[in-house]
């Protein structure tokens, strides 16, 4: 379907589409054996992560749950990525076409990062306050979230889900005590956190606890015998395996853990603490590039950006200096006029029809996935960011928009329009629905995850919000422009704490003062890079490499530059490494004439 051909609309908000294809600079030339290989490689993988196939909406795995902490399974993820190295050898790269070779890039990658992980033994800390299969759960099991509850048959498969948790949890334990025998322990700052969260899934009130959604909502469809066995299956489920699995796990954390947690704040601190943090650079940037020199880049960068902010500062007519300028944007009143969540994600569903009209002005792409946006479930807002969730790739999910709203009267509407564009669109629901939409994809690009293109592409996307029709309030501006100087700051402040250049206090402090950050956000980010070393440096990085490659072929290709085919080539090569890009981008130029 071309532009403005309408589709079926699963919400409210819906956007025209049409089909991605591939550009000139992707000849699709494909090496049958070889695509064999990858599909192989995919479907593996799958059985592997039943998690991800029930994101992805492949719903054959949706009652498995796998120990993936477990030495066996560990063993066996280990045997798969050698038998596939193994397999990519019998396909000399040169005789692939250049389609292919894209794909053999990223299998060669992948597959040597995670043997190469393995060595760290991330395993010994198995979760964090961030990101962990016991926060994950909750939204799991709440009845609306990605785990269908359709049929019967989805109800049972919950509960055999259930039943596996409580294997996980006790290699957890075990490997927790693992790190703690060889000082490979969690800051004591993040444990803290932990123990809430783990806390509030052992409420036995049925009414507040967020396991008993699937029972509130059951399709009526069902019969009445069917609902009986249901509802006490689940209650016994709930009271006799989560609720008593959570307790143990927040008993162990607080009793014997939190005491063994340690005061430093990096890496740095743990044994090969700095190798398992350059390798974690290297995967999250995909680049070759030291600490030190991001280190640099953020400095750079977060004074260029400064100086922008003065100059916007000084356009307003704000009396006052910059820490002022910040202060005022965090604190005045009429930053804050909601009083209920559903006012706050309305707030974000009525920039849809702004930028719309201007959409097709500079993409031809755009995808044909229905889109969404919610509310952050309460236990987990405090400790979360605003996220993309993508959607099933059968239609049958949107994409959701995810919003973390604490207290509806403490959120600054400053900022919503340049997030919508990065969360949402043209940001991460175009790029990773359309590369999960283009038929000639093979499926392990499809869901490739590489966040150093897909965090670039949706901080660069930011910086199209005049073109979009947004930022006509110097404001919202102001915070485009301060969402700029925060991915700048993560390269400071990531590289700082994992390096040992920053403690916890001292990060939290430089993002307030440098980034006119209020204290609460400076803390929750600071502990998620804490939590999740070297994923931030990932935007900044990815979106200065876009910006380049414009800049570059606006330069060489003058008046055969066109904004709509640049960003129809960087949708549809998908999410890939930087070096690939490169490459990629190269072939694309020289098809412009």
């Amino acid at each position: 379907m071309k532009i403005g051909t309408p589709i079926k609309c699963m919400l409210v908000l819906c956007i025209t589409a049409t089909i991605a294809l591939p550009t000139k600079a992707q000849k699709i030339e494909k090496n049958e054996a070889f695509n064999n290989m990858l599909a192989a490689y995919y479907d593996e993988g799958l059985t592997l992560n039943p998690l991800g196939a029930t994101q992805r909406g492949d719903n054959r795995f949706n009652d498995q749950l796998p120990n993936t902490i477990a030495a066996p399974y560990i063993k066996k993820v280990h045997d798969y990525n050698v038998t596939y190295q193994q397999q990519l050898k019998k396909f000399p790269r040169q005789s692939l076409s250049s389609f292919d070779k894209i794909s053999y890039d990223i299998l060669l990658l992948q597959t040597g990062e995670a043997l190469e992980r393995e060595t760290f033994h991330q395993e010994y800390m198995p979760m964090n306050q961030f990101r962990s299969l016991p926060t994950e759960l909750p939204s799991l099991g709440s009845g609306t979230g990605i785990q269908p509850f359709k049929t019967v048959t989805d109800y049972y498969n919950w509960l055999k889900r259930i039943d596996q948790f409580t294997d996980w949890a006790d290699t957890a334990i075990a490997n927790f005590n693992k790190g703690i025998a060889i000082g490979m322990i969690l800051p004591k700052a993040l444990v803290v956190k932990m123990i809430p969260q783990l806390e509030a899934q052992t409420v036995s009130d049925e009414s507040k606890n967020i396991f008993y959604g699937p029972l509130k909502n059951m399709p009526a469809t069902f019969s009445e015998n069917e609902k009986s066995e249901i509802m006490a299956a689940y209650k016994n489920s709930i009271n006799s395996k989560l609720i008593p699995t959570y307790k143990k796990l927040a008993d162990y954390i607080k009793n014997i853990y939190l005491p063994k947690a340690l005061p430093t704040a990096g890496l740095n601190a743990l044994p090969n603490g700095a190798k398992q943090y350059k390798f974690l650079v290297k995967v999250f940037t995909t680049t070759n590039q030291t600490p030190e020199q991001i280190y640099k880049t953020g400095l750079s960068e977060v004074n260029r950006i400064t100086k922008e902010i003065e100059k916007l500062k000084n356009k307003i007519g704000f009396k006052g200096d910059i820490a002022a300028f910040y202060n005022y944007a965090l604190t005045d009143k009429q930053f804050f006029p909601y009083t209920t969540d559903e006012q706050v994600l309305d707030s974000f569903r009525a920039i849809l029809p702004i930028i719309q009209p201007n959409l097709q002005k500079i993409f031809n792409i755009v995808p044909k996935a229905a889109f969404a946006v919610k509310a952050i479930d309460k236990f987990k807002a405090a400790t979360s960011a605003a996220n993309y969730q993508t959607g099933a790739e059968d239609g049958s999910r949107p994409g959701y928009f995810n919003v973390p709203i604490i207290n509806a009267s403490t959120y600054n509407k400053l900022g919503n329009e340049n997030l919508f564009l990065h969360e949402a669109i043209p940001g991460h629901h175009f790029q990773l629905s359309v590369q999960q939409e283009n038929p000639n994809t093979p499926k392990i690009r499809k869901y490739a995850g590489y966040s150093v293109f897909s965090e670039g592409w949706a901080l660069y996307t930011e910086s199209l919000g005049e073109e979009l029709g947004l930022y006509k309030d110097p404001y919202q501006k102001l915070a485009a422009l301060k969402s700029e100087l925060f991915r700048a700051i993560r390269l400071v402040t990531d590289v700082g704490l994992h390096t040992g250049k920053m403690t916890r206090e001292e990060s939290i402090k430089y993002m307030m003062e440098k980034g006119g950050r209020a204290e609460q956000g400076s803390v929750s980010e600071t502990e998620r890079y804490m939590a999740n070393p070297g994923q931030a440096l990932s935007y900044k990085i990815g979106e200065l490499k876009i910006k380049e490659l414009k800049a570059k072929y606006q330069k060489e290709l003058g008046a055969k530059f066109k904004i709509k085919n640049f960003h129809d080539a960087l949708l549809s090569v998908g999410s890939v490494p930087l070096i690939i890009l490169e490459s990629y981008m190269a072939d694309w130029a020289k098809t412009q004439g």
